[in-house]
């Protein structure tokens, strides 16, 4: 297949290795699009772009456990050019300045990038859209976004950003956004294929009768930044006293997950005992992979009553769609696009009134509250509709056909849709689209496809520019230098060896070469004529130099 369909994916395990860095929301969805993109990308190689070695053989691991064959290429971050003849790279979050500014010395057109919405409600997330406006993002550039409720959200941020730029520059012409295609998370939908043994086994361990109605939820179980249990207590409650009146059997709830706090354990526990006495309440181990998979397969629907805005898409459900269960969910986000009346139940749910949350904002663009107290003071006044869920609950728990029929609609939809199989086409289309761009921008060259001096880079320039002023005033012409006699004191390999720059993990130049370049200075020489003598760069001449004149193993000749 044409590299223009294929993306260098910029690897870190922070966003692609839940296993060692912790179950969360993004990094189980950039897994799982490693396996799909291994699985279903029409490429002839793999790219990896990253920082290290030991990151380009994680990025390797992860390719041959997934199957892989077809040839894996590694690109180091300092040399990103090498990812030709791939024209795009692959970032796991919404576009960085960083990246932006990385590609700037090789000028606009030199690569596109590809960034991927997942919580969008963090401060530096919200000030990464304003800070992309006026960094050198590309109208080829794209950033993925989710769901249709994402992709407002990115559009608003980026207005209100361009409205305060033309107040603050009158007449200034912005170019043009990233792209902000709406395309959806994926999941591997045979993972997912309920194992009837598994369920029926934790239905035994629970303790639940074969006529009760189990309703689950995966999710992280803190009410900050996920969901409020309250709420779902008590929608369950008058469900089951509906239920027993009506002569059936018993509603449990399983909650899958793991605290992010252990003392929202007890919250949690306290709350069902007090809110939903007449219904069982369990607890599975969300880290385990075996339990994640009994618990979907023991239940009769599943749960999702997001009432939070650090949600974006809602993996989850469409997890359970491809389980073969109904859900029933909030009418929020990314859950508006996955969840249609054939497949389950949306529960209406509303922000707090216009007005009425400036505040939280403010206080935590201000520092004044964290994250998790932003939104969590604004999930407490989310409003999911108790009554509305209530309702949804029994109608589920009293009608297994409707169950059933609305199980193999979203088993259906997971397939059709949110495979990987189906998704991973979709990004590299979007990635053909951005190299047809760069194709045409190279075409017609202006002044935003022009390389930029990496000494000028502004938020990050040379050294010499940025700090000219400190220093006492440089000699002209450079003066001729000559070794210092030693005596009794160490050499260049001691010194480097005492001074243990190797503990940053950064030396100023590999040590035979500094120690090259100070015989090249006998008996005298300039910095000019040491570079033609050893052939070696001129910048690592002069580092070495600098090094040496700072340890005093170089002086002026006089």
């Amino acid at each position: 297949m044409p590299p223009k369909t294929n993306a260098a994916i910029w690897f870190t395990a922070d966003g692609y290795d839940p296993a060692a860095k912790g179950i969360n929301g993004r990094r189980v969805a950039g897994e799982s699009f490693l396996r799909g993109f291994f699985a279903h990308g029409e490429v002839d190689e793999f790219v990896s772009l990253a920082h290290t070695s030991a990151e380009h053989t994680a990025f390797a691991a992860m390719a041959r456990a997934a199957g892989v064959t077809r040839p894996l290429r590694a690109v180091r971050l300092d040399q990103p050019t090498g990812i030709r003849p791939v024209e795009v790279v692959s970032y796991p979050a919404p576009l960085g300045t960083t990246e932006c500014w990385r590609r700037a010395p090789h000028g606009g057109a030199a690569w596109a990038l590809c960034g991927i919405t997942h919580t969008i409600s963090t401060k530096p997330v919200m000030q990464g859209f304003f800070d992309l406006r006026s960094a050198p993002q590309m109208p080829w550039d794209a950033v993925i976004c989710t769901s249709a409720a994402v992709q407002a959200a990115v559009r608003r941020l980026m207005e209100l950003g361009e409205e305060h730029l033309a107040r603050r520059f009158p007449g200034a012409v912005l170019p043009a956004r990233p792209l902000l295609p709406v395309i959806p998370l994926g999941v591997h939908c045979d993972d997912f294929a309920p194992d009837p043994a598994a369920g029926q086994a934790l239905r035994a361990r629970l303790g639940i009768a074969a006529g009760d109605v189990i309703a689950a939820t995966i999710a992280r179980l803190t009410p900050d930044e996920k969901f409020d249990p309250f709420p779902l207590f008590l929608a369950m409650q008058a469900a089951q006293e509906r239920l027993t009146a009506a002569g059936k059997g018993k509603l449990h709830l399983i909650l899958c997950g793991q605290f992010r706090a252990p003392h929202w354990q007890g919250v949690f526990e306290r709350g069902a005992a007090r809110l939903m006495p007449d219904c069982g309440y369990h607890l599975t181990d969300g880290g385990d992979a075996d339990q994640r998979k009994a618990t979907l397969s023991a239940a009769d629907m599943f749960l999702f009553p997001i009432d939070n805005v650090q949600e974006t898409f809602g993996l989850a459900p469409v997890e359970a769609m491809a389980a073969g269960l109904p859900v029933v969910v909030s009418d929020w986000d990314g859950l508006r696009d996955t969840v249609t009346d054939a497949v389950g139940l949306r529960i209406p749910t509303d922000l707090p009134a216009p007005g009425t949350t400036t505040h939280l904002a403010q206080r935590h663009l201000g520092g004044t509250d964290g994250y998790v107290q932003y939104v969590g003071q604004l999930a407490a006044m989310t409003r999911l509709d108790v009554a509305a869920l209530a309702r949804a609950l029994e109608v589920l728990a009293l009608d297994p056909d409707l169950r059933a029929r609305m199980g193999a609609a979203g088993q259906a939809r997971a397939r059709a849709l949110y495979d990987w199989r189906a998704v991973i086409p979709q990004m590299q289309a979007l990635w053909a689209e951005q190299a047809a761009m760069l194709a045409h921008a190279r075409a017609h060259p202006g002044p935003l496809t022009a390389p930029m001096d990496p000494a000028l880079i502004p938020v990050g320039p040379a050294p010499d520019q940025m700090f000219a002023a400190y220093p006492s005033p440089r000699r002209k012409p450079a003066p001729r230098l000559r070794p210092v006699a030693l005596g009794a004191r160490p050499d260049v390999a001691e010194t480097l060896d005492l001074r243990d720059y190797l503990a940053t993990r950064r030396l100023v130049e590999d040590p035979a070469r500094i120690a090259g370049i100070l015989a090249a200075y006998a008996p005298t020489a300039t910095e000019a004529e040491v570079t033609a003598a050893t052939r070696l760069p001129p910048a690592a001449v002069a580092r070495a130099t600098a090094w040496l004149l700072k340890y005093h193993f170089l002086e002026e000749s006089p």
